[in-house]
């Protein structure tokens, strides 16, 4: 039996479960209470006093993110009082904020932007001080210390779901600031570059490095051929930021809005996903096969997040992780050495651009090339989803103009499977499904192994039995790393046993990456994922065996996979390059 309380809120009678909070109370009726800090259950501390609101028979405002409803309360939301100090209290922000908005990423879309509006606040009457702290620009994850307004999200998020620990409250009083914790430099620190504190940043504090005028510089350079790849997960994205309903914006709608930017060559990184697919899931039944997984799993590697955390956190577990690439790094080996080929154009002449929904890939994209005649970087640029909107808008590009077209040929194939690659378990499922072919040598029902996929981005593990041929492969998909964290010390304790384990950095996988649009206390990437799994049900090929273009591309060049040619493009060694460890 659910006990009820009743109250008033804003002379509305409301009737809500005990232990609600004020602010739930209201928001579940239809009356938005303004707030910055709060995200529930991870920040509810009432730092910002946004949220306050007047009770009766109380002198003082209360908070209402972190106050619970009592029976006969009448509470007042925007009250003259109410008014008068939620005003000074922005103004208070403001005066410790730079309010350049123009020049901010987040304008238009910043939650103080916002409030300030809605206050009618035209002028700051405090004097203005602003916190300067200097900043690595070249990292892929930039603060500027100027525009925080100390609201703790970022600590929270970072502590709380991904277990990281990389922000701390520094100094005390008005000289309370955020900072990277333990006195260290960004660049210093075991970041994993997920960009969740970014995505839950409620202004432009935190952004990811913009790299678009490198693009639009190669595109100005006649000597340049440039090539760009899309990931699985930019598709249920991308159009949030455009105004566009989730069935018209297609994948071949940022085709056609790349070509009209100016792109020579536009490609689906599906195609490198089911690439990765191959060699992945061959070096799977490889391992098992040779009994190599009897004590620990062996895990993906295409999250370049999750491979930071694993370098820092758990360093001896490096060799469990699988040797194959991510499908970008994939895409830009075979497109400096295949591709190149075939147009007769030298790789240094080409210039390999991602679009991907990941700040990690910024990071990952320093990998070097080194494979016969050339040496360089399998990718140049990495843009996130966010900075794809960004030139699609500065290249003046109407949505509504935009139409579906068609990838470039040679690599244009891509399955179902390697279009759930951006959501948690899609991998693992991916791979299940020609795992099960090569073994048995008939394809299974394409949904047969849907038990992996994930409905709750707080839950842990999705763990799963899974039968194929003889064998029984203990499979386990986890996405965030704080979960990863959970799952790995009961791998560790013995609690446990697997043979195959997928783990996303990001909540919900790739969809929710830190390089998505930006949606302030919503969380979208279970949604986007359903996209990805309906865009998989009404493929016209859902299997990663079944890519043609994929297997042309083993027939022409690569031999099969696991070959010698295969382990020096789509292969690497995870030591080859160090990363900060945790501190102890």
């Amino acid at each position: 039996m659910v006990n009820l309380v009743h109250l008033t809120i804003d002379n509305k009678p409301i009737t809500v479960p005990a232990g609600t909070t004020i602010l739930e109370a209201a928001e579940h009726n239809g009356i938005p209470i303004p707030k910055l800090c709060y995200l529930k259950d991870i920040n509810e501390i009432g730092a910002c006093r946004v949220c306050v609101v007047e009770l009766e028979g109380k002198d003082k405002l209360i908070i209402s993110c972190n106050n619970k409803v009592e029976e006969g309360m009448v509470i007042y939301t925007n009250s003259p009082k109410v008014r008068m100090n939620r005003r000074k209290t922005v103004e208070l922000i403001l005066s410790q904020h730079d309010c350049r908005c123009a020049t901010c990423v987040k304008s238009g879309n910043c939650t103080l932007q916002k409030i300030a509006n809605d206050l009618n606040i035209l002028e700051v009457p405090f004097q203005q001080e602003l916190e300067q702290t200097p900043w690595n620009k070249d990292f892929p994850l930039i603060r500027d210390s100027s525009k925080c307004i100390k609201c703790m999200r970022c600590i929270q998020v970072c502590d709380k779901i991904q277990s990281l620990n990389i922000w701390d409250v520094e100094s005390t009083g008005s000289r309370t600031t955020v900072h990277v914790s333990k006195n260290r430099k960004i660049e210093d620190a075991d970041c994993s570059l997920c960009g969740q504190c970014i995505t839950h940043c409620p202004v432009g504090a935190l952004r990811e490095r913009d790299d678009t005028e490198k693009v639009w510089s190669a595109l100005a350079d006649k000597k340049k051929v440039t090539v760009v790849q899309i990931a699985p997960a930019v598709r249920a994205a991308w159009g949030e930021a455009l105004g566009m309903k989730r069935e018209e914006a297609t994948v071949g709608k940022i085709v056609d809005a790349l070509r009209k930017i100016g792109f020579d060559y536009v490609f689906d990184t599906a195609f490198s996903a089911d690439l990765t697919i191959m060699e992945e899931g061959a070096e799977f039944l490889e391992r098992l096969q040779n009994g190599e997984l009897k004590d620990r799993p062996m895990f993906t590697s295409c999250c370049p997040g999750w491979i930071r955390f694993i370098k820092s956190q758990y360093p001896h577990l490096v060799p469990q992780l699988s040797s194959a690439k991510s499908p970008q790094q994939m895409f830009g080996a075979v497109m400096k050495t295949y591709f190149a080929k075939s147009i007769g154009v030298d790789p240094e002449n080409i210039c390999t651009v991602s679009i991907m929904p990941c700040l990690a890939k910024k990071g990952e994209r320093n990998m070097e090339l080194f494979y016969e005649e050339y040496a360089g970087h399998d990718v140049d640029i990495v843009l996130t989803t966010r900075e794809l909107v960004r030139m699609i808008r500065s290249a003046h590009i109407a949505p509504s103009t935009l139409v579906d077209a068609p990838c470039d040929t040679l690599m244009q194939d891509g399955s179902g499977a390697g279009v759930i690659f951006g959501a948690t378990g899609g991998v693992m499922e991916a791979a299940l499904r020609s795992a099960y072919f090569l073994v048995t040598g008939k394809n299974p029902d394409a949904d047969a192994f849907s038990v992996v996929r994930s409905n709750n981005l707080n839950h842990g593990a999705v763990c799963a039995e899974i039968p194929i041929g003889d064998t029984v492969v203990r499979a386990a998909v986890v996405s965030g790393l704080g979960n990863a964290r959970q799952l790995i010390e009961m791998i560790e304790r013995g609690d446990v046993h697997y043979d195959f384990v997928e783990v996303m950095a990001c909540p919900g996988g790739c969809v929710g990456g830190g390089g998505q649009p930006i949606h302030d206390g919503q969380e979208l990437a279970l949604e986007r994922g359903k996209n990805l799994y309906f865009l998989d049900k009404n493929a016209n090929i859902r299997f990663s065996h079944e890519n043609k273009d994929v297997l042309k591309l083993y027939e022409d060049f690569m031999g099969k996979p696991l070959s010698h040619k295969a382990h020096l493009l789509l292969h690497t060694d995870h030591n080859a390059w160090e990363m900060p460890k945790r501190p102890r």
